[in-house]
């Protein structure tokens, strides 16, 4: 629901570079329920809906049953019961804010006048020729669901009525041992010790499992003293992504980002708890707060995920958790952002926000990391390798500096290391039973002859 690559990805100022190139994106449209940095960049901000103003399906691994639940927009569902016709959800929804899914059938059919062959795939399946509703969309979803049609039969009701009314469907009470009717997901169908997937693709030494792999990060690649492997990933428990900053909160209890040493390692830098540390990656570099603790393996050091939002001057938005910051272009690629203020307290209708008392918005390291690739997999390699040191006289707290010269060849090299053992069995990109989510067709995953 929220795709912020400026902030999320690797390697930030190339997507800013490229959004603000109006030759390569001649306009920029963001779909988005919250205000972040890469909608920030774009020509056009399109507020999407949040969870209690889209219909939406989920499930969560909450038992061992299998079971679909529903959301519903809650003003939409009020009108109806109250007896109010409502064609789009937009009309009841706060900021007539859309959800994607109307929006998406509205475009197709605005877009293509028939001749295009779009209208096709948002026809409704009940009155042809015509254009799906929303009703109609998740009706036809819910009839498909096993025994769901039946018990709401029971009721009276038809299959979007019951789950309407009760939000949820139990599928089946307990989902054990499927592997026993089913098989697993591999092509002997057994959970394979030995894959000879990975043989055919050029990786026989990692065809069984093992702990020996000499990534970018393992110590024998590590040189000299001042190099580790950092930890940039991993998760705090009271922040969701890139999702939840503007939560007060959740802010309130989770604000900085600070650099996680050993404190082996802190006495080998010779850095206390608070010192600035300046954490050099293959593309550029940022400023970050020691924390010394014994939660962390000597040799690796950490950094976590969802802290070091900002905002620039002119952008509004979100100001429990963001920096403000300036970004200028240093020349020749070179980019630098640095914090002007951090979090401050302001006057609005909500009391709280004049009673914020954390100054510390944290440091964003995600801008910093360069693109690496897996030679498998496709999918990035999170650990960087970086290298400590501390920060010069003009160098201060939550200074970042990035170099997207250096990071497209560092990506290129990258892609390079993909190359140099590339097989391509049966003329397959990537192996056919390894899932990914929004798999293309069957015959995109081939190379062209």
């Amino acid at each position: 629901r929220v795709f912020n690559p400026v902030w999320t990805y690797p390697d930030g100022f190339s997507w800013i570079e490229m959004l603000e190139n109006e030759e390569a994106v001649g306009c920029h449209i963001a779909l988005t329920p919250t205000w972040n940095e890469t909608a920030f960049f774009a020509d056009y901000v399109l507020p999407m809906g949040h969870a209690s103003e889209r219909h939406d399906i989920n499930s969560y691994a909450t038992s061992a049953g299998k079971w679909v639940a529903f959301r519903q927009p809650v003003l939409r569902e009020y009108a109806r019961r109250e007896g109010r016709e409502v064609e789009f959800t937009h009309e009841v929804n706060p900021g007539e804010v859309w959800e994607e899914d109307e929006f998406w059938n509205e475009l197709s059919w605005r877009i293509d006048d028939g001749t295009m062959g779009i209208r096709e795939h948002f026809e409704s399946p009940y009155r042809e020729g015509e254009k799906i509703t929303i009703d109609e969309y998740y009706r036809y979803t819910f009839e498909r669901v096993p025994g769901l049609p039946e018990a709401a039969a029971k009721e009276g009701l038809d299959a979007l009525g019951y789950m309407r009314k009760h939000g949820a469907f139990l599928i089946e009470p307990a989902t054990y041992s499927k592997h026993e009717d089913e098989g697993w997901p591999t092509p002997s169908g057994k959970q394979e010790l030995y894959s000879q997937t990975m043989v055919e693709f050029g990786y026989p030494e990692h065809a069984i499992p093992h702990y020996r792999i000499r990534s970018h990060v393992h110590p024998s690649n590590l040189s000299g003293e001042d190099e580790y492997c950092l930890l940039p990933n991993f998760r705090l428990p009271q922040h969701i992504h890139s999702r939840s900053a503007n939560s007060k909160w959740l802010a309130e209890i989770g604000h900085r980002n600070p650099i996680w040493i050993h404190p082996k390692d802190a006495a080998k830098l010779g850095v206390a708890e608070g010192d600035l540390l300046k954490i050099e990656t293959e593309i550029g570099w940022f400023v970050d707060k020691v924390w010394v603790t014994e939660g962390i393996k000597p040799g690796v050091v950490g950094c976590s995920h969802h802290i070091g939002r900002w905002r620039r001057s002119q952008d509004r938005g979100n100001r429990f958790l963001t920096n403000e910051v300036a970004i200028e272009d240093l020349g020749d690629g070179r980019m630098r952002m640095r914090t002007v203020s951090g979090v401050r307290p302001w006057k609005s209708d909500d009391p709280d926000t004049n009673r914020i008392w954390w100054r510390d918005g944290g440091v964003h390291q995600n801008i910093t990391h360069a693109v690496q690739p897996d030679p498998i997999s496709g999918a990035h390699c999170w650990l960087q390798k970086v290298r400590l040191s501390r920060p010069g006289p003009d160098e201060r707290y939550g200074d970042v500096e990035v170099d997207t010269n250096k990071s497209f060849e560092y990506y290129k090299r990258w892609n390079e290391m993909a190359k140099q053992r590339e097989t391509h069995p049966r003329g397959e990109r990537r192996p056919l039973w390894m899932k990914r989510p929004l798999p293309p067709r069957k015959e995109h995953w081939f190379m062209p002859e």
